[in-house]
C-alpha cells in the first residue's frame, strides 16, 4: 500500500474491469454451471437430442473448472508444484472419460462454490481491515490564510492546521493547538472511554471528535499516519505465515503428489491383476482422489489466523503474522520493561511534606508558581499536580534556573529557593525531623526537591519538625514515577496463568525492588544496560522456555528482537515501536497483553479443531470409498462441506462473537 489516495484509485479501476476479476466473475460461474447441470438433466429426462445434454455438460464443465484449471495449471508451470485444484479437476476429467458427466459436473459446481464461500468468509476477515478506511473523512477544514478551506483529506500538509468539529472524523495525527474536547479513540487504541484532548496533546486519524471543537496541527501527511501504518502493518501481517500453515502448504505439495501417484496405481493394478471391471474401477479411483484430497486441511489455518489477526486488530492488538499469533500461545513466562510500561514513564508527585505549620496545598502552591516557567519534568509534575488540586498559581518575579540545581524567583517580594536537597543545604540548614522524612523517602527511590522561601517563619518556637528558631524551609516534594493501576492485576493474572513474570530496568535497585514488591514480581533485574537485557532475557529463556519481551520498542529493541515475541506498550503513532516489535498494543493498556495471549490460545485451538475434524473426514470418506463404493456426489459434498466448516469455525469464533461481544459492550457503554 503506498497511499491512501492510490489503494481508492485502484479499487476504482477493479470495479472498471470487473469482467477479469475473478472476485467478481467466480459467483457468476458458478451460477452458470448450477443451471447448465439443471439444464442438463431436463435434456436427459425430455429425451432431447445427446448432442443437446452434452453442450450443457461442456458449459458446466468449463463455468464450473476455469479457474480451477487455470490455477492448478499456473501452480505446475511457474512453481513446479502440484496442488489441490490439479485433483480436483482430473477428479472431474476422469469422470467425464468413462460417461459420468453429471457426477463430473456436480463435483466442479461444489468445488467451485466452496472457493466462492471459503473466498467469502475469509474476505470478511480482510474487509474486518479494510473497513478501517472508511475511518477516512472524505474532506477536512483546513485554516490557510486567515481563510477555512475544505480540502480532500490526502491534500493535507505537515503543518497544516485542521479545524475538527463536533461528531466529525480527525483525518490526520497531529497535535492539538487550540480549543478542548473528548476524542473517541476506539479505533486506534481500542480504548472504551472518550479521551480528554486539550492543547499539547496528540491526536490520530480516524478517531472521532466528541461535543467540543479542536485547532489541530498535521505532524503527518495521509499516508503516513498511525491509521494508515495499521492497514498497512496488518494487510501484511495477514500475508505472513505460521509455521503450522507453512508445514501444511509444503505438505500439500507432497501429498497431491501421492494421492496422483495412488490413484494411477488403484486405476492399473486391481483390472490387470484381480479381473475388476475397468470402468467402476476408475470411477472408484476418482472418488479416492476427490475425498482425499486435503482442502479443509490447508484451508484450516490460515482461516483460523487470518480470522484471529482481524479480530485482534479491532481491540488494538496489532499481530505482525500468525508466526507470532501462535508465538503468543506459546510462551512461558513475559518480560517488563519498568519505565513506560509497568510505570506510566512521567514523574508525579507522590508526597507533600510542609514545616511550620503550613498547610500542604500552600507549599503546593507555592512550588507550582515558581515550577510555572521550567521546562523540566519535575517542574511540570508539580504544576500539574497543583492544577488537579484546583491551587491557585500566582506570578513571580526574577525568575532565574540555576543548571542541575534548581530555580529562584521572587513572590510577594520574598526570595523562593526550589530544588535539589544539596543544593539548598546550603542556603539554610534542614530542620532535623525534615531531614529524617526526607532520608525515608529517599531511601524508598523517590526523588526530593525542597522549598526554601527567605524569611519564611521568623518565630516558630518549638515546630513540628525540630526548628527552634527562625526557619527558611517551607518543605519538601517526593516525586516518584507512577505504576500504572491496572498492572498490578495484569501481572497477578499472568501468574495465576503459569506465565513468569520479570521486570528489566536500567533504574538503580532500590527504585526496582520497590516498583517490584507493590506488584508482586520476584524476577527483578535492575541497572541494566540494552545490550545486558538481552542477556538477561536468554538467562531467563534458558530457565523457562519461550518469552515475550514487553517495552517501548527503542531503548529495549535488541530485547525485543531477541525475545520469542517482542511486545510494543502503547505504541500509537511511534515509529520505533511499530517497526521494532512483532506485536504491537495501541494503547496504553496492560490488560491487552492478556488479551493477546485469550486470543492466541484460542486460534491455536481452533486451527486443531479444524485439523482433527478435516482427517476424520477425509478418513471417514477414504473408507466409505473403498467399503460401499460411495458416489461421488456424496463424496464431493462432505468433502467439499467439511472445507466450508473449517472455514466458518474459524470465522465465527475468532471473529464474529468476540465482534457481537464489542457491540454488546457499546450498548452497555453508550459513551463508546
Amino acid at each position: 500500500m503506498t497511499t491512501i489516495v492510490s489503494n481508492r484509485n485502484t479499487e476504482a479501476e477493479n470495479k472498471k474491469q470487473q469482467w477479469f476479476n475473478q472476485a467478481w466473475l467466480e459467483p457468476r460461474l458458478v451460477v452458470v454451471t448450477l443451471l447448465a447441470m439443471i439444464l442438463g438433466v431436463l435434456a436427459n429426462t425430455w429425451h432431447l437430442p445427446t448432442w443437446v445434454e452434452a453442450i450443457f455438460a461442456v458449459i458446466a464443465f468449463i463455468a464450473g473448472g476455469v479457474f480451477g484449471a487455470k490455477g492448478a495449471i499456473e501452480t505446475l508451470i511457474q512453481e513446479h508444484k502440484l496442488d489441490i485444484d490439479m485433483l480436483m479437476v482430473a477428479a472431474a476429467l476422469g469422470a467425464a472419460v468413462i460417461g459420468h458427466w453429471a457426477e463430473g459436473a456436480m463435483l466442479l459446481f461444489l468445488f467451485s462454490l466452496s472457493n466462492v464461500l471459503q473466498d467469502y468468509a475469509i474476505g470478511r476477515s480482510r474487509n474486518a481491515i479494510k473497513s478501517l478506511f472508511k475511518l477516512y473523512p472524505e474532506q477536512a477544514k483546513v485554516k490557510r490564510d486567515d481563510a477555512v478551506v475544505v480540502v480532500p483529506f490526502d491534500q493535507i500538509h505537515v503543518g497544516d492546521v485542521v479545524l475538527i468539529e463536533p461528531g466529525e472524523r480527525i483525518p490526520v495525527d497531529g497535535e492539538v493547538i487550540g480549543g478542548r474536547s473528548s476524542v473517541d479513540q476506539s479505533p486506534i487504541t481500542g480504548e472504551s472511554m472518550p479521551v480528554e484532548k486539550s492543547i499539547g496533546d496528540q491526536v490520530f486519524a480516524g478517531t472521532l471528535n466528541k461535543q467540543g471543537v479542536l485547532d489541530v496541527q498535521a505532524t503527518r501527511t495521509a499516508n503516513q499516519n498511525t491509521l494508515a501504518r495499521i492497514i498497512k502493518m496488518v494487510e501484511e501481517a495477514q500475508e505472513a505465515q505460521a509455521p503450522t500453515e507453512r508445514f501444511l502448504e509444503q505438505f500439500e505439495q507432497y501429498y497431491a503428489a501421492f494421492i496422483i501417484f495412488a490413484t494411477l496405481l488403484i486405476i492399473v493394478i486391481p483390472p490387470a491383476l484381480f479381473g475388476v471391471n475397468f470402468v467402476d474401477n476408475f470411477y472408484r479411483a476418482m472418488v479416492l482422489m476427490t475425498v482425499a484430497s486435503p482442502c479443509a486441511l490447508v484451508i484450516s489455518v490460515p482461516a483460523a489466523f487470518i480470522s484471529a489477526i482481524a479480530s485482534a486488530a479491532r481491540d488494538g492488538i496489532l499481530l505482525k503474522g500468525g508466526a507470532y499469533l501462535e508465538a503468543m500461545a506459546t510462551i512461558k513466562a513475559i518480560a517488563f520493561d519498568k519505565t513506560g510500561t509497568l510505570t506510566k514513564g512521567q514523574p508525579a508527585v507522590v508526597d507533600v511534606i510542609s514545616c511550620c505549620h503550613l498547610g500542604e496545598n500552600e507549599l503546593l502552591s507555592v512550588a507550582a508558581s515558581v515550577e510555572a516557567r521550567s521546562e523540566h519534568p519535575l517542574a511540570k509534575a508539580i504544576v500539574q499536580e497543583a492544577e488537579n488540586r484546583r491551587l491557585s498559581i500566582a506570578d513571580v518575579h526574577d525568575f532565574e534556573a540555576v543548571a542541575g540545581q534548581g530555580v529562584i524567583s521572587k513572590l510577594d517580594g520574598k526570595q523562593v529557593k526550589l530544588g535539589s536537597i544539596n543544593y539548598l543545604l546550603k542556603q539554610a540548614p534542614m530542620p532535623p525531623q525534615l531531614e529524617q522524612v526526607y532520608t525515608q523517602l529517599e531511601a524508598q527511590g523517590k526523588t526530593v526537591i525542597g522549598v526554601v522561601r527567605e524569611g519564611h517563619c521568623e518565630d516558630c518556637g518549638e515546630c513540628e519538625f525540630g526548628a527552634k528558631s527562625a526557619c527558611d524551609w517551607m518543605g519538601i516534594i517526593a516525586l516518584a514515577d507512577e505504576l500504572r493501576p491496572e498492572a498490578a492485576a495484569v501481572v497477578r493474572n499472568l501468574r495465576a496463568n503459569g506465565i513468569e513474570v520479570a521486570m528489566f530496568t536500567g533504574d538503580n535497585p532500590i527504585v526496582a525492588q520497590q516498583i517490584a514488591d507493590q506488584l508482586g514480581i520476584q524476577r527483578v533485574h535492575a541497572g541494566l544496560m540494552p545490550e545486558d537485557k538481552v542477556t538477561a532475557l536468554r538467562q531467563l529463556q534458558a530457565e523457562v522456555g519461550a518469552v515475550a519481551m514487553v517495552g517501548d520498542g527503542v531503548n529495549d529493541a535488541p530485547a525485543l528482537a531477541m525475545a520469542e515475541v517482542g511486545i510494543a506498550m502503547g505504541a500509537a503513532g511511534t515509529d520505533v515501536a511499530l517497526e521494532t516489535a512483532d506485536v504491537v498494543l495501541m494503547g496504553d493498556k496492560l490488560e491487552l497483553i492478556e488479551r493477546a495471549i485469550i486470543l492466541s490460545k484460542k486460534a491455536r485451538r481452533v486451527v486443531w479443531q479444524n485439523i482433527a475434524f478435516s482427517l476424520a473426514v477425509i478418513v471417514i470418506l477414504i473408507m466409505g470409498a473403498l467399503v460401499i463404493d460411495l458416489p461421488l456426489p456424496l463424496g464431493v459434498l462432505g468433502h467439499e462441506g467439511s472445507t466450508v466448516i473449517v472455514v466458518l469455525n474459524g470465522l465465527i469464533t475468532l471473529l464474529i462473537l468476540p465482534e457481537i461481544a464489542r457491540r454488546k459492550t457499546r450498548e452497555i457503554n453508550p459513551a463508546r
